[in-house]
C-alpha cells in the first residue's frame, strides 16, 4: 500500500520522545471525518451556497476513506489501538445522504461508533428514524446547514440544531457533536446563552462541544469558562486545538472527567505548527507542501530550518495538552480518562 503521507525522522523522534509514553495503549478519537471525493455534488447544484468554514483543511486531503483513516493511525500512532467515532464531512458540496450511508457501512464493517450528519429541516421523527435505522449514536450538526440567507456571524446554534431535534436527542440520551458558530467563538454571549439553555433544558443529552468551543487562542475565551463553570453535563473535545492556555482554563473549569481527546482527522495530519497573532490562529507550514494557500489568512508558509523541524499538527495538539497536564497536576489516571475512559462512557463501549 502506498503511504498516504511521509513520516520523517523528525516525526519519529517527536513521537518517541514526547508522545508515545504519555498516551495510554488504548485511545478513543471522538472526532473524525470520513468521506469520499466521489460524494461531491455536481457544481451546477451549488449556486449561491455560502462558504462558512475555513478553507485550509481542503488542502490537507481531498477525502478520507475509512481505510485511509486506519492507515493514518498506524502511521501517526504506531503501537497504539485507536477507536474513532466517525461521521461525514459537513460540507454542502457533498451529498449528505450518500455520506451518511457510507458512514453506516464503515461503522458496521469495522465496528466503529458513528454519528449521522443531520440537517435542521428534518422533523424530530425523521431524525429519530435516521439514527435508529443507521445504527448511529446521535448527530453531528454544523453551521453550514443553517438557512443560506442567514449571515455567517448571525447564525445561532438553534438555527442548525433546532429545539424539536434536541427534544428527540434528549429523550433518547443520544450524542450531539456541536461545532459552535459566530466570529467570537466561545466567548460569544449568544453561544454561551444557548449552551446553557441546552444544558438546563436537555439534561439527558450527551453534548460534546467540539474544539474547546473553537477557542484556538486566549482571546477566544472571554468569560466563557466562568459562565460555563456551572454546567455539569456538557463535555469538550480538544480536537484541532493546540493552545496550552486554553487547555489550562478548560481543565480548571470542568476537570478531567469532561474532556475528550479528538483529532478532527484528516486535517491534523497536516505538517505544521500553530501560533496566535493578533488574536487569530495561524498554521505555519512548509512552503509549497499544500499547494496554493496564498488566499488563506490562517496559513503562513515557512522555509529552511524552520520548515524542516515541523511535525504533524496532531503531535502538536498532544504535546500542548501534555505540557498543560503536567502544569495542572493531572495524573496518569486523568490522562487515561481524557484519552479513553470518558469517551468510552459516553459511547457506552466495553473495549
Amino acid at each position: 500500500m502506498t503511504s498516504l503521507f511521509e513520516v520523517k525522522d523528525v516525526d519519529r523522534i517527536f513521537y518517541d520522545e514526547q508522545i508515545k509514553n504519555f498516551l495510554p495503549e488504548k485511545i478513543i478519537d471522538i472526532h473524525t471525518h470520513v468521506w469520499l471525493d466521489k460524494f461531491r455534488i455536481k457544481n451546477g447544484q451549488l449556486n449561491n451556497v455560502p462558504v462558512r468554514s475555513a478553507t485550509w483543511p481542503s488542502h490537507v486531503a481531498k477525502d478520507n476513506s475509512i481505510e485511509d483513516l486506519i492507515q493514518t493511525y498506524k502511521l501517526i500512532f504506531p503501537g497504539k489501538q485507536i477507536t474513532p467515532l466517525i461521521f461525514g464531512n459537513p460540507d454542502l458540496e457533498y451529498d449528505i445522504g450518500i455520506s451518511n450511508n457510507y458512514i453506516k457501512t464503515c461503522a458496521r464493517k469495522y465496528g466503529f461508533p458513528s454519528l449521522v450528519l443531520s440537517i435542521p429541516e428534518w422533523s424530530g421523527a425523521e431524525l429519530e428514524e435516521q439514527i435508529i435505522k443507521g445504527g448511529f449514536l446521535g448527530s453531528k450538526v454544523y453551521l453550514n446547514y443553517a438557512k443560506p440567507y442567514i449571515a455567517q456571524n448571525e447564525i445561532r446554534i438553534f438555527d442548525f440544531l433546532p429545539i424539536h431535534q434536541l427534544e428527540v436527542l434528549n429523550n433518547n440520551g443520544w450524542i450531539v457533536m456541536l461545532h459552535i458558530p459566530r466570529d467570537k467563538r466561545l466567548r460569544d454571549p449568544v453561544n454561551l446563552a444557548q449552551l446553557l439553555e441546552i444544558e438546563h433544558n436537555f439534561p439527558n443529552l450527551k453534548l460534546i462541544v467540539a474544539h474547546v468551543g473553537r477557542a484556538y487562542c486566549p482571546e477566544d475565551i472571554g468569560n466563557a469558562f466562568e459562565v460555563l463553570g456551572e454546567t455539569k453535563n456538557m463535555t469538550f473535545d480538544i480536537s484541532a486545538n493546540t493552545n496550552q492556555y486554553v487547555f489550562q482554563k478548560l481543565i480548571e473549569a470542568v476537570g478531567p472527567k469532561r474532556i475528550l481527546f479528538g483529532s478532527d482527522m484528516p486535517i491534523l495530519r497536516m505538517r505544521g505548527r500553530r501560533i496566535c497573532k493578533n488574536g487569530k490562529y495561524v498554521n505555519l507550514i512548509p512552503r509549497g507542501l499544500y499547494g496554493d494557500v496564498s488566499g488563506d489568512n490562517h496559513i503562513r508558509e515557512v522555509d529552511g530550518a524552520e520548515a524542516e523541524k515541523l511535525t504533524f499538527l496532531m503531535y502538536e495538539e498532544i504535546a500542548a495538552f501534555k505540557a498543560t497536564a503536567i502544569a495542572t497536576g493531572l495524573g496518569k489516571a486523568d490522562i487515561e480518562d481524557i484519552f479513553y475512559n470518558n469517551a468510552a462512557r459516553i459511547l457506552e463501549l466495553n473495549l
